[in-house]
């Protein structure tokens, strides 16, 4: 007599759609949940306006290059800011939250890994939701 064996496959796994930029790039909303991974020095990564269709997508970023090698940033819409702190050792990273201000991963500062995770929250506001690295919001 055989027996039968049933197995599932419907586990469900949490992935994030990987991207690699090599470029500076208009970021679209229908890019939510992605982590961008960047390892090309001086990219700006325009990041999608905030509305009432796009409340709550997520996105990451993370330096991917060499120690000290690449300049990242994020870039948000005009009437967007960046809203937030990056906890480090040496100094915390804040942003400021004033519209259409960048916020950025310095090439003097920048490590392999450096990341930055943020969410828009409401219409107008960005908010970090965690991160590493030194990350300087713009003046």
């Amino acid at each position: 007599m055989s027996q039968t064996i049933t197995t599932s496959n419907s586990v469900l796994r949490a992935r994030s759609k990987q991207e690699t930029l090599t470029t500076t790039q208009d970021i679209s909303a229908n890019q939510a949940g992605s982590e961008f991974n960047i390892a090309t020095d001086a990219k700006v990564m325009t990041l999608p306006a905030i509305d009432a269709n796009n409340i709550g997508m997520e996105l990451t970023f993370r330096n991917t290059g060499a120690d000290g090698n690449n300049t990242i940033t994020l870039s948000p819409a005009a009437a967007d800011g960046i809203n937030g702190t990056i906890a480090n050792a040496a100094a915390d990273s804040v942003a400021s939250g004033t519209a259409n201000k960048d916020l950025v991963n310095t090439k003097a500062t920048a490590n392999k890994g450096d990341w930055c995770t943020i969410k828009a929250v409401a219409a107008g506001a960005w908010y970090i939701t965690g991160g590493v690295g030194i990350w300087a919001s713009e003046a």
